[in-house]
């Protein structure tokens, strides 16, 4: 499906003192965008931001930054953010291609990553371009701390079970837990809050598969 442009979304994005703009600048100097120096946790294709606005408002002791490639998605979360009667100070956004995550972080500044229900590229020829390849756990590798944790849900299962095997395949990452139906969980459902995509796929009925991995010398 063809991403239909807003008119007008770059310019909200550039003048919104919710979007990062040079995010160049800030590596290794993350905290100074937010009032308080905490947990930096990250989303990674963060859609219209309703995951991560709810993480924040649950978890005011932690940084959230939500990244989203298209100016038309992220305008969305902007506006969203706009509507708060009072402001979320502990979350920022910015517009940047995850494929070059590890130039705006340095090592291991990053505390936790969330993955939500990301570009399934179905063909194997784009394999390399999935949020979950080899390719991008190798990047994830350079800004996650140490005992950081990646955190990952989809209602694809040809894209979960994919995302299983890049991990069990690899020397660096492990999988410390998962479910192939997390509402059903007893164990990894508490806390749970959902995307604007879980809430639409659970209505129909799909199971919600995730997974928590981390890095095996962690």
């Amino acid at each position: 499906m063809r991403l239909r442009n807003i008119p007008g979304a770059d310019e909200v994005i550039a003048s919104s003192p919710y979007c990062v703009q040079d995010a160049a600048s800030l590596a290794g100097n993350w905290q100074s965008i937010f009032p308080q120096k905490q947990p930096l946790h990250i989303e990674i294709g963060m859609g219209k931001g309703q995951f991560i606005m709810g993480m924040a408002k649950a978890h005011p002791d932690i940084n959230y930054l939500g990244i989203e490639k298209y100016t038309s998605v992220l305008l969305r979360a902007v506006q969203k953010m706009e509507a708060e009667e009072s402001p979320i100070d502990s979350l920022r956004f910015l517009c940047f291609n995850a494929e070059d995550i590890a130039e705006i972080f340095a090592p291991g500044e990053v505390d936790r990553i969330y993955l939500n229900f990301s570009d399934p590229w179905p063909k194997d020829r784009h394999a390399k371009r999935r949020l979950t390849s080899s390719a991008f756990l190798d990047r994830y590798d350079k800004i996650l701390k140490k005992g950081g944790h990646i955190e990952f849900k989809t209602d694809n299962r040809d894209l979960f079970d994919f995302s299983v095997e890049e991990i069990e395949n690899s020397s660096i990452w492990q999988i410390d837990a998962k479910t192939y139906d997390l509402h059903q969980d007893a164990s990894m459902n508490p806390g749970n809050i959902m995307t604007e995509y879980e809430e639409k796929f659970s209505s129909k009925g799909n199971p919600i598969c995730k997974l928590i991995a981390s890095r095996i010398d962690a």
